[in-house]
């Protein structure tokens, strides 16, 4: 059962929770019914208030569902009141986005950077909220409360366990320095792919370098960065070209501290390839979240190029008249913009000449003044209001 509130212009909405059907979908659950609520602040003891509870647990017991998502942060004691008086297992949007990284995390990285998250989550979440956690009665003068010593004793363990955790992950990020330092010498243009989560991203990636890197029609399907070369025949050289895990709303602040060896490959490059699903009725909002992300990690001044990704998926009235043009971003600050397919292959030749031009100097990215030497498929003359984006 997916659970949905509405707190006023202070927070996102999402009246649809298609977004939360997704990720529920992405860990393995079967959606069976969806609640909206509208309050205009959350209820300090069940966030929803008893008479949406209620409402919930009736909806629960007609449809036999296993589990409530909320697709909002909870605090603990919410989680816990909660769950006994719906009487099923609750989880909010961040628990639910830190299984499905535990789920999809392949490498040593990324397992130890998911299971740093989700410690430091679990440490916020010791409240009495297990029955272990209460101490047996009895001893010579053991009166105290009830969960008392255990607590304290999870606490220390995962205290103990982050310590060691995040010494490794220091560890990972140093070899991943002196990776980046050792392509720093050799001159290698650094490229990296971002965006939103599920905007095609690693199907991009592995249509440029004819790679086989894992991509699926699902949230987060990619976690760990992969690295190739590409080779670009228009400026005689190969760059190096990243596929990193996507973004999207409301990421847990604590998830983004764990990546952020991986997500410095972002902060790092020399130009980032923004990948949009410009079919997506959300589309602008994605493009806001990863731009502010973008800036959380230090990577916001990063030259980019826009790459509107599943542009076969444009009804008839809506396609592109230019497969590459420039959009004004601010008043004199440009940003060059293609549309492609990474699942057909429309416009990849463009993506490639305006990342070969990158690469030698001939575009300037994030500046007013288009290069000196525009290319045949992008029209530098041909700026587009921001405004007017799909």
């Amino acid at each position: 059962m997916l659970v949905g509130v509405d707190l006023g212009g202070a927070s996102h909405f999402d009246a649809s929770l298609d977004e939360l059907a997704l990720l529920a979908h992405s860990a393995g659950d079967l959606t069976v019914g969806r609640v909206l609520a509208r309050r205009k602040a959350p209820d300090a003891a069940l966030f929803v208030g008893s008479g949406k509870a209620d409402e919930i647990r009736d909806l629960v017991a007609q449809t036999s569902a296993h589990g409530v998502i909320f697709d909002q942060a909870l605090s603990p004691a919410q989680q816990r009141n909660l769950e006994r008086h719906l009487g099923v297992p609750v989880a909010d949007r961040t628990s639910l986005i830190l299984d499905i990284f535990a789920a999809r995390a392949q490498s040593h990285e990324g397992k130890l950077q998911v299971e740093l998250a989700r410690l430091q989550y679990m440490a916020t979440r010791l409240v009495r909220r297990w029955s272990h956690l209460e101490r047996q009665q009895g001893g010579i003068g053991g009166r105290g409360g009830p969960g008392e010593a255990q607590i304290e004793l999870d606490r220390r363990m995962i205290g103990d366990r982050i310590k060691t955790v995040k010494e490794r992950l220091e560890k990972v990020k140093r070899q991943r320095g002196t990776q980046r330092k050792a392509r720093e010498r050799r001159g290698t243009f650094r490229v990296s792919l971002v965006g939103y989560t599920n905007a095609g991203k690693s199907t991009l990636f592995n249509a440029l370098v004819k790679a086989r890197a894992y991509a699926a029609d699902q949230l987060f399907a990619t976690l760990d960065t992969t690295t190739r070369s590409l080779w670009l025949e228009q400026a005689g050289c190969s760059v190096s070209l990243s596929d990193t895990v996507g973004f999207i709303r409301d990421l847990p602040h604590k998830l983004v501290e764990a990546f952020e060896a991986t997500l410095q490959e972002a902060a790092e490059a020399d130009l980032l390839l923004h990948v949009m699903d410009i079919a997506s009725p959300t589309a602008l909002e994605q493009r806001a979240e990863v731009e502010r992300v973008l800036e959380d990690i230090g990577a916001g001044q990063v030259p980019q190029v826009w790459v509107c990704n599943k542009s076969d998926l444009l009804p008839d009235s809506q396609q592109p008249r230019q497969i590459a043009d420039w959009v004004e971003v601010h008043p004199g600050v440009r940003r060059p913009r293609v549309f492609v397919s990474a699942r057909s292959g429309e416009g990849l030749d463009a993506l490639r000449r305006v990342i070969a031009a990158a690469a030698s100097g001939r575009l300037n990215a994030d500046q007013g003044t288009p290069p000196d030497n525009p290319l045949a498929t992008l029209a530098a003359d041909a700026v587009v209001p921001i405004e007017s984006l799909p």
